[in-house]
């Protein structure tokens, strides 16, 4: 896999997952504790011996930049390199001077970094999506087929198809068609395949007809070169695609594991809280395709009396007696205080810790520590860095709102509850 180069995208602005994204770009975003959503295509490409990384960043990208910087660092042996590019504005006469107007258009504005080395393949990545793939295999498939591009492609049902893209194929597995988010049995009937045909390849249908795009493409340079040539096309999925089918060969990958788009609160949410089921659907633990992430070099986490059950404890953690915690993330460096309950939330931790005389300070000024506050209740919430949550306060949606916003930044988004980064809820607080 010397001879492909990554390039992973770094997201738009990220709206449907503020106010988690106030601060951070997509694929900064905390995940199971101790880790970054970009993390774990970067994870996918070492593990699959892909060395050669470009990340694409745009919006709030500082913290995006420094946990690259600080994790994925080569030594001059292997050769390899995860690298940034940030957009930027050139002062040639023809440059379009808007910023990254879609996925195509980003790679499009670095093709002078990303094709600066002698690469045979570009393989596109999502920064934001959560998955485990070889992509060793989708290189075989796309070899064997003799495809200009490749496709990762999954098998999903009628009700999941409505928000996905959707391929059209023949029997060799070249894609013909593509169908946007098709809502009604129609469209989806126009993009359906036969169940047999995805049985045939080693994969069960069970019920699932259709092939829905992942974000996952493996082209050849050249390939790439032409596809990108009409700058008025900013996107793979909307423009690229439906119009290269017509002039190259593009070709499927089907893959039948687990994969997950970060693209909502909800989703976030419920794809972290999986992670703490005794048999998750995505295991962070692998012997052969671990996740990586930057070493942080904390201590144990310290738990005296407490009740943990189906949880994920990050390091660095100070757990007190009394406390409950149940069906939760702990992230890094969390105090949870005396008799706290915690359940079904997903607690990103702390960034750092507070020293004793900054703990004094904010005593005196009646700010609380950062942390869970002695007594506190928690449940069906994402608590975001660096919070401050008082003694007595309970954090639940209580009237079952779908999407609320309150007071000190906390909002209720697809039904869950979350607290900025850096908030401060006194001691005491409800949901109102």
């Amino acid at each position: 896999m010397k001879n492909v180069v990554a390039v992973i995208l770094g997201g738009g602005r990220g709206t449907r997952l503020l106010p988690l994204t106030g601060y951070r770009s997509k694929p900064a975003v905390p995940l199971a504790g101790k880790y970054r959503l970009i993390d774990i295509p970067i994870s996918n490409c070492i593990n699959s011996g892909v060395s050669n990384a470009y990340v694409l960043t745009q919006f709030l990208s500082v913290s995006l930049h420094q946990h690259i910087r600080g994790t994925y660092r080569f030594d001059a042996f292997s050769g390899g390199f995860v690298e940034i590019l940030a957009a930027q504005q050139t002062i040639d006469d023809n440059a379009d001077m808007d910023w990254y107007q879609g996925t195509a258009d980003a790679v499009r504005k670095n093709l002078t970094y990303i094709l600066e080395s002698a690469f045979d393949y570009v393989l596109i990545l999502s920064g934001d999506q959560l998955y485990r793939m070889d992509f060793q295999r989708m290189l075989a498939d796309h070899q064997r087929s003799n495809a200009d591009v490749t496709i990762a492609a999954k098998p999903v049902t009628r009700k999941e198809a409505s928000a996905l893209g959707l391929m059209q194929a023949d029997e060799t597995g070249r894609v013909t068609g593509f169908v946007e988010k098709p809502k009604t049995k129609e469209e989806q009937d126009l993009a359906a395949v036969d169940p047999a045909w995805i049985d045939a390849r080693g994969i069960k249908s069970e019920g699932r007809d259709c092939l829905a795009s992942m974000g996952i493409y493996l082209f050849n340079r050249q390939a790439l070169l032409d596809s990108l040539d009409d700058v008025s096309q900013s996107d793979f999925g909307k423009e690229i695609f439906p119009s290269v089918i017509h002039k190259q060969h593009v070709q499927l990958h089907l893959f039948d594991g687990y994969w997950e788009d970060i693209g909502t609160i909800r989703s976030f949410y419920e794809a972290n809280l999986q992670m703490a089921q005794p048999n998750p659907p995505f295991a962070l633990a692998s012997a052969s395709s671990p996740i990586y992430t930057r070493p942080r070099f904390l201590p144990p986490t310290r738990v005296d009396g407490a009740q943990i059950n189906g949880s994920l404890i990050a390091d660095g953690c100070f757990i007190e007696p009394g406390a409950k915690i149940e069906n939760s993330l702990i992230g890094l460096r969390c105090r949870i205080g005396r008799d706290v309950t915690i359940r079904n939330t997903v607690l990103m931790g702390s960034d750092y810790y507070e020293s004793t005389a900054r703990v004094a300070e904010n005593d005196a000024a009646g700010l609380p520590r950062i942390g869970i506050g002695p007594g506190a209740v928690i449940d069906g919430a994402i608590i975001d860095k660096n919070c401050r949550i008082g003694a007595g306060a309970r954090v639940v949606n209580d009237d079952i709102r779908e999407d609320y916003d309150s007071e000190h930044g906390c909002v209720v988004r697809d039904g869950v509850i979350v607290v900025p980064k850096n908030a401060v809820l006194p001691p005491g607080w409800r949901l109102s």
